[in-house]
């Protein structure tokens, strides 16, 4: 017997692993006792367990879900019946910052701090017991809960399950595995933090956008250019972010094109990374690359950005509503096009579309929300809406390759694309935008999107 299948061994049985998860997720959400439990490690662990057996899915995340809401619902009712004797209970005699540093974070961030707070391991336990003492409604409190408890279990369950599924597997990679997954690892860190540093610096906050703003302005034709584009624009801010990155990515679209037509066929790295991820053939890892296939084709776009079509509509903000239609319409026209320009035959094959249609697609509408969702939002806090938009679009090139619709050039291609039409209408946004933006309650929204994308995965046959 190996030392994994000892370990395993010494695990619970079925039946029990599941309370044990329940107990888990409830003591990791419980006030101060989720201060001290290392959560993380312990549910990782125990979904590898369940993983291992085979346990099921929906099951696993049941208990978690139940287990994260009676947590947090405690922590929400000590606060709420305790509110005059929690600062003489210990630990927080002993550290008064706890409480406020909670307080703080609630008192910024509203009903919002009860799904961030969630994730957040300094604040997590404390938030609810917040929420109460500060008289939160129950009613507003319990939708939260229930909110972000259904967002928090498959987070924190899913990729412990997969590796309990697939440890075997990840033990026994093919000769190479270490340096592909390095180099890919390694490219998607810089080009996200890349992509990050040149977006805040060229906001009108940014260092980059001052110091050229202050070079434009100083003589003759620049300066008269200068002003002249900042009065074009209603906000009175050149979107210089929007306009580098079309200029940027529109140029290496072209040219990344280029060269691919060129070969004429595949590329080595197509051929080499396909060939390595044919080891990860793990049933449940395909079902979940066909979920995300599903929820990103023509039914599933629809469905997911539905929500926020007809919140955009009841508030009439018109600009951001029209600029989210024309995204849907430009990717689709777009891919369209390509698809006539017969890239896929180039390529020596009818099936695999180049560019990605799903990658183009999920960059646009996951771009497109981040950006108007992260106007609402302070300097400080933008850059989560770009990194959640950033890991979307990283897991549907995944679910792609993993189900072996497009090579690793389609992807990129699909992704230049997708930005250059999201730069190309984040600029013509800021053209038209007469208005601020409104703070969307994109709890809510994310919420409604995810239970249609669930559905057209469901009741409705793949397009």
């Amino acid at each position: 017997m190996n030392l994994g299948n000892w370990l395993y061994s010494l695990a619970p049985s079925p039946g029990w692993l599941l309370v044990v998860i329940l107990v888990i997720a409830l003591t990791e959400s419980l006030a101060v006792v989720g201060l001290v439990v290392p959560g993380v490690v312990l549910m990782t662990a125990a979904a590898s367990l369940a993983g291992h057996y085979d346990l099921s899915i929906p099951l696993i995340l049941l208990f978690a879900f139940v287990g994260a809401v009676i947590g947090d619902g405690a922590s929400f009712l000590l606060g709420y019946t305790q509110r005059e004797r929690i600062p003489a209970f210990w630990p927080f005699k002993q550290h008064p910052e706890w409480l406020s540093r909670g307080a703080r974070f609630f008192q910024r961030y509203g009903v919002m701090s009860v799904l961030i707070g969630r994730f957040v391991g300094p604040v997590r336990p404390v938030v609810p017991m917040i929420a109460g003492m500060m008289r939160m409604s129950p009613i507003t409190f319990a939708w939260s809960n229930v909110g972000s408890a259904m967002l928090w279990a498959p987070a924190y369950v899913l990729p412990g399950y997969l590796l309990g599924r697939t440890w075997q597997q990840l033990l026994t990679l093919p000769p190479g595995s270490d340096r592909w997954l390095i180099m890919l690892a390694g490219i998607v860190i810089v080009l996200a933090l890349v992509f990050s540093l040149l977006r805040h610096q060229l906001a009108r906050e940014g260092r980059l956008y001052r110091r050229l703003a202050y070079y434009a302005s100083q003589r003759g034709w620049r300066r008269r250019l200068w002003h002249a584009l900042r009065l074009s624009y209603p906000g009175g801010e050149f979107p210089l972010a929007s306009l580098v990155l079309l200029v940027t990515s529109l140029t290496a679209l072209s040219a990344w094109t280029l060269w691919v037509l060129e070969r004429g066929t595949p590329l080595t790295i197509d051929t080499q990374l396909q060939t390595f991820l044919a080891a990860f053939s793990e049933p449940l890892l395909l079902q979940l690359a066909a979920w995300l296939a599903e929820a990103g084709d023509m039914l599933g776009r629809t469905a997911l950005v539905l929500p926020w079509l007809l919140w955009l509509l009841w508030r009439r903000q018109t600009a951001a509503l029209l600029h989210l239609l024309g995204g849907l319409g430009a990717i689709t026209l777009a891919n369209v096009l390509f698809g006539q320009l017969s890239l896929g035959t180039a390529l020596d094959t009818a099936t695999i579309d180049y560019p990605s249609e799903l990658v183009s697609a999920s960059v646009v509408l996951s771009g497109l929300m981040a950006a108007y969702v992260s106007e609402s939002l302070t300097s400080r806090f933008r850059a989560i809406a770009y990194w959640v938009a950033i890991l979307l679009s990283l897991a549907m090139g995944l679910a792609c390759l993993l189900l072996d619709i497009a090579w690793l050039s389609g992807l990129v291609g699909g992704a230049l694309l997708g930005l250059t039409l999201s730069a190309l209408i984040r600029v013509s946004y800021h053209f038209f935008a007469v208005q601020p933006p409104l703070r969307p309650p994109w709890l809510t929204l994310s919420l409604a999107s995810l239970m249609l994308g669930m559905a057209r995965i469901v009741w409705l046959p793949p397009v």
